[in-house]
């Protein structure tokens, strides 16, 4: 396995590192770290990956040759850890001020026994926690990376506690000022608002839709849209407690339909 960290220059922001990202997963290698920034060049991706040293030549190729990409290095990373200090998210939508830590640990992971979820590495967890809140809201795939690292068995229960986390780090980041809200307006003015930063949502008669969730077709059978699931639980527990609200993801492009369906029960 190789370390390497990619330099990219775009005249494009949105969808970048989406689509680079997609290009490093299907190529064999794993995101480990990513940055972007806007400079005279234009907009500067910086991608530290690792995967099989024979597959490095033609992902070089693939992201140096592809059409978004202006101009393209690569080196060697030798940076040892890559996982930085906590750092807070400047953007602040509301006039409290952002934490400068981590998404919050208000609930411990959960422990393992035979009637409950699978165990979870929470060393891992924690780790990764401060990544996501520095590269918050450009996530997504280095969660779908570590999902594709995870044993089939932790996958559900590590993803849907790291959601919850990161919800209930963003809502007290942008919401948690607002008054109480009945069930339906806090999906509408919260978790709505929220999830729009990740993916494509919709909301149809108190149901949310996602057409484009980066967990499906990962070949698990079933619903596997474990993160978000987790994230609008904890996007919601802020309103209405951790026993005030349950979220069912009723229907899933795993499985074969047009979108993720995300239904809510108090």
């Amino acid at each position: 396995m190789v370390d390497v960290e990619f330099r990219v220059v775009s005249d494009r922001r949105d969808g970048l590192l989406l689509a680079l990202g997609q290009v490093v997963i299907a190529n064999g290698f794993t995101l480990l770290r990513q940055r972007m920034l806007n400079s005279e060049e234009g907009v500067v991706l910086s991608m530290v990956v690792r995967g099989p040293g024979e597959s490095l030549l033609m992902l070089e190729e693939r992201l140096g040759t592809h059409h978004l990409v202006q101009s393209f290095e690569a080196s060697p990373y030798e940076g040892g850890s890559t996982a930085p200090a906590p750092t807070p998210v400047p953007r602040n939508n509301g006039s409290a001020s952002a934490p400068t830590s981590v998404p919050p640990s208000a609930a411990p992971a959960p422990a393992a026994s035979p009637s409950s979820a699978p165990p979870i590495d929470t060393q891992r967890v924690e780790t990764l926690l401060p990544q996501l809140a520095r590269n918050y809201p450009n996530i997504l795939l280095q969660l779908v990376a570590l999902e594709r690292e995870l044993p089939p068995a932790q996958r559900e229960a590590t993803l849907r506690y790291i959601g919850q986390r990161v919800g209930a780090w963003v809502y007290k980041r942008d919401f948690a000022l607002g008054g109480q809200l009945p069930l339906a307006d806090s999906v509408r003015r919260i978790a709505l608002p929220a999830m729009r930063q990740l993916v494509q949502a919709e909301l149809h008669d108190d149901i949310l839709k996602i057409r484009n969730s980066p967990f499906c077709h990962r070949g698990d059978s079933g619903e596997c849209c474990h993160f978000l699931r987790g994230m609008l639980g904890g996007l919601l527990e802020g309103q209405h407690g951790a026993d005030g609200v349950r979220v069912i993801e009723s229907q899933c492009r795993n499985t074969g339909a047009e979108a993720c369906r995300f239904e809510f029960e108090a």
